[in-house]
Formats: structure tokens, sequence, C-alpha cells
């Protein structure tokens, strides 16, 4: 082929290429200053999880006396709004939100009879776990209500689909407000041991507001609760037993021998790691920590949030030897018990 031809197709192809190049180098300016995401070879694929199992929850609602049939993930929400405190740490939120889930996935595969109505799978009470609706929440939280349902809501979408297992079941996810600086075995409260619920210590308690209490009662109450005729005056019992958690196992008072979970029930107190102290007609009663202490603790989970750990951290510490698992494998279990 002659020189000048050559040189004459090439020209023509420049011209002919050279629009559509501007064309694409521009466009992908425009986009990218638009703020539309040019898609690079190189950019790492993120996996969107796909939309948890159309499951519903029926809620014996306690004040209205009817049964409200809720979908889990809202049913989630409502509890964790009524069960932590919305300005905790978003990982400690979504610790609680896995606790939670996995919480009523186990009770409806392993339902107990406490007597509710027909067709009513759960309460909304402390017995079950606390649920509040939507109109209940903004009547509690008034204008604070916007921000604290945004977030919890953003801490139960974050881990949607999502429970704790022990060897492939859903576990008891226990949970409670404030330990004594140690959580409890199961065995040790419930006389009966579960694996993953063992003592492990939650130094972060210390900053909760509910770590210490004082309160009083009177003599003639204490006597009538525990059978007993205390001493006149000093220190109450003698403790003869400790739990792996560092509270009252047994303890003796007035030559009888009771549970610490026993006197907890009998008067009322926050925890199992109480003493008690006659002076006058009154009886002084100090406790260290508040709930049963079995499971994950939610000033200690907020405070290992705080110390930048994350929900799955939180998860596997306060349930050993726990895996995080995705809810489909359950919903033909889930569905048949309906």
């Amino acid at each position: 082929m002659k020189p000048y031809l050559i040189t004459a197709g090439f020209i023509i192809g420049f011209v002919l290429f050279l629009p559509a190049a501007i064309v694409f180098l521009f466009s992908g300016k425009e986009q990218a200053a638009a703020g539309v995401p040019v898609q690079e070879e190189t950019a790492e694929k993120v996996s969107v999880p796909e939309p948890g199992p159309a499951l519903s929850v029926s809620v014996y609602r306690t004040e209205e006396q009817t049964i409200e049939t809720i979908p889990l993930e809202q049913y989630v929400i409502g509890v964790v709004a009524s069960e932590m405190p919305a300005n905790f740490e978003l990982e400690a939120l979504k610790a609680q939100s896995l606790a939670a889930r996995t919480y009523i996935v186990n009770y409806l595969l392993n339902p107990l009879d406490r007597g509710l109505p027909e067709g009513a799978e759960v309460g909304d009470t402390v017995t079950y776990q606390v649920y509040k609706d939507d109109k209940e929440l903004k009547e509690l939280w008034g204008s604070d209500y916007g921000w604290k349902m945004e977030k919890i809501t953003k801490a139960v979408e974050a881990t949607r689909g999502q429970i704790i297992t022990y060897n492939d079941e859903p576990i008891t996810a226990q949970f409670f407000s404030t330990s004594n600086g140690y959580t409890e075995n199961a065995g040790a409260y419930w006389q009966h041991s579960v694996p993953y619920l063992k003592s492990v210590p939650s130094p972060w308690d210390r900053h909760s507001p509910k770590f210490y209490s004082t309160e009083t009662i009177p003599v003639g109450q204490v006597d009538q609760k525990l059978g007993v005729d205390i001493e006149k005056s000093g220190a109450i019992g003698d403790v003869v037993e400790t739990t792996p958690g560092h509270r009252v196992g047994k303890v003796k008072i007035a030559g009888k021998v009771f549970t610490g979970r026993d006197i907890r029930e009998a008067l009322g107190l926050r925890s199992t790691d109480f003493t008690m102290k006659r002076k006058g007609d009154k009886v002084v009663v100090t406790t260290k920590g508040w709930g049963h202490g079995v499971g994950m603790s939610q000033y200690g989970a907020n405070g290992m949030a705080k110390q930048g750990k994350g929900y799955r951290d939180i998860i596997k510490y306060y349930y050993q030897g726990v895996s995080i698992s995705d809810l489909h494998s359950y919903t033909a279990q889930l569905t048949a018990k309906k």
C-alpha cells in the first residue's frame, strides 16, 4: 500500500475515534462529579444480605388484653427499644438485637405453656422480653423519638436475619442489666448447666449507675418472707457457699439455709450478690449488680463497644463457643410451628 494512503487512513480513523474518546472520558468525569459511582474492574464486590424470612410473632398485649401479630424484625425493634437504652453504643445495640432475635426464635421453636390466651405465642413483659409498639415508644420518648428510633432501627437492620447458635441450634440468649464484675454460670442460678452460659469477667459494669444499690426493709417483713427470727443487731447470715460468679450460693440465716436466689426472689433484691445488716427495726441490704447475671451484661456490652469491640466480639465473649448463623436455615421449622 502506498504511504500516502496509509497516512490518510490513519488521519481519518483518528478523526472518527477522537469524539468518542472525548465523550467517554468526560462522561466518566461528569458521573463522578454528580456522585454517580463509576464501576472499576478492581472494585471490591460487596455482598448484600437477602431480606429476612417473612416470619411474624403473635404477642399478647397485657394492658389492652389483645393479641397482635407483628413481623419478626419489627418485633425485634420493639424489644431492643424497650430493653436497652438508645443512647448506648451502636455495637451494643446490635448485640442486643441479635440476642433479642435469637431469644424469640428459640422460644418459638421450644414454646412453654405459661397460660397465655389461645393464639398468643409470647407476652410483652419481662417474663418473655419487654415489647413496646411505636405508639408507646412515642409517648415514652417524646421529642427524642426520632433519633432513638432511627438508631435502634439501624442496629436491628445491621443484624437482620442473624441469630446465635450452639451446635447448630438457636441458643437461649439470656441477658440482664448489670453484673457484679462477673457473669454467672447458668447452673449456679437455675440448677441446670448450659455450656455457653458460663461465668466470665465483666469489669466494664463498674461504670454502670446500677452497679451498687442500698435499700431498707422492715425487720418484720424479712422475718415473714423468710420464715425466720433474725438477730437483734449486726450482720445477718453466714455465707456458706459462693458461686463461680462471686455471688451468694448459700447463706445460713437464723439456723435455716437459703440459696442466694431464694433470698433475692423472696425479698425482691436486685441481684444475688448481697449483704444484710440489721439496724434497729430495719434491715439494710446492699447489692452489687442488677439481674440474674446469666448471659450478656448490657452495661458490659456497652463498655466493650466503647473500647472498640464489634457486636460479634461482644456476643462471642458473653456466650461462650457460639456461632452467628443465618436465620433462613430455621424458617421451615418456625413455619411448621405456626
